[in-house]
């Protein structure tokens, strides 16, 4: 009895050092993709770093690589309005349903809604593309021409983080501890009063990790931004004016770029990478310091 006790402790202990050098395999590989990404970058890009001075990549009065001007602003510009206006509708929109499917909607409702969140988080992008291009451009062409424009791709980008927010927002409040709730309830706190007062700052990190990751999402879409968004190398002057990204010039360009136009599309990819790996450490930060708590 006693030999076949030690034998299962001794199995149990296998497994779990197999396990965690299995985790630490992974973890290592994964670190080990994202270098040589990294490394692939940079050795692209170095070509069109070396003898072009950074400064050209915004002061260049054109992006026309055929004539040797590489001004990547306006695109810089475009991706940043593009992914700064849907957050300015997805975050009051993603709170607001988290908040539906944890405080407010009965049990079977909230399940229902979050599988629908769940559905919408599965669609391919192209799918969001495809329905932008035939359904909402037609729509706000007839309201103000030519309807691909910065409005749609904000739309557009604006569906597709939806459930980023929506999900991890939902997480952090569920996480809250029953205590802070109780101990709201016994001082006599309306539910707005709770939520406000309590609940939201209790999952403060973790709302603000997923606006983070929700953020980095639409910094880094390609397919659905090129299909609506117009595609005109411009500072856009108001929401109706056409617009390209950086995700979407690399994906037009980059079957027939080459030398120096080759390797800025590289530099553009670079600094999307470089980009979408701050908005990722600092939402795992901010999530780190909610699990912390």
């Amino acid at each position: 009895m006693i030999w076949w006790k030690c034998s299962i402790l001794f199995q149990s202990v296998s497994i779990d050092r197999w396990f965690n050098a299995g985790l630490r395999l992974g973890a290592t590989v994964a670190a080990l993709i994202m270098a040589l990404i990294l490394l692939f970058l940079l050795l692209e890009s170095w070509p069109a770093l070396q003898h072009i001075p950074l400064m050209r990549f915004v002061t260049d009065d054109a992006w026309h690589p055929l004539e040797d001007r590489y001004n990547l602003l306006p695109m810089v510009t475009g991706t940043l309005y593009a992914s700064s206006g849907s957050l300015l509708l997805v975050i009051p929109l993603g709170i607001a349903s988290a908040l539906f499917m944890a405080f407010y909607a009965s049990p079977r409702m909230s399940m229902l809604y979050r599988r629908l969140i769940e559905l919408l988080a599965g669609i391919p992008s192209v799918v969001f593309g495809f329905w932008g291009l035939t359904t909402v451009v037609p729509l706000i062409n007839q309201w103000q021409p030519p309807g691909a424009s910065l409005l749609t791709a904000i739309l557009i980008l604006t569906l597709m983080i939806l459930p980023t927010l929506v999900l991890t927002s939902y997480a952090a409040l569920i996480a809250v501890p029953d205590e802070y709730l109780r101990s709201a309830a016994a001082l006599g706190l309306s539910r707005w009063g709770m939520i406000y007062g309590v609940v939201l700052p209790a999952a403060r990190q973790g709302i603000v990790a997923g606006i983070l990751l929700a953020a980095g999402r639409a910094v880094g879409e390609t397919m659905a931004v090129l299909m609506v968004a117009g595609n005109v190398v411009q500072h856009a002057d108001s929401l109706f004016a056409p617009i390209r990204t950086l995700t979407a010039n690399i994906a037009l360009e980059m079957a027939y770029a080459m030398g120096d136009h080759r390797a800025v599309l590289f530099v553009s990819g670079l600094l999307l990478l470089l980009l979408v790996m701050i908005l990722t450490t600092m939402a795992g930060w901010f999530g780190k310091e909610h699990h912390g708590e």
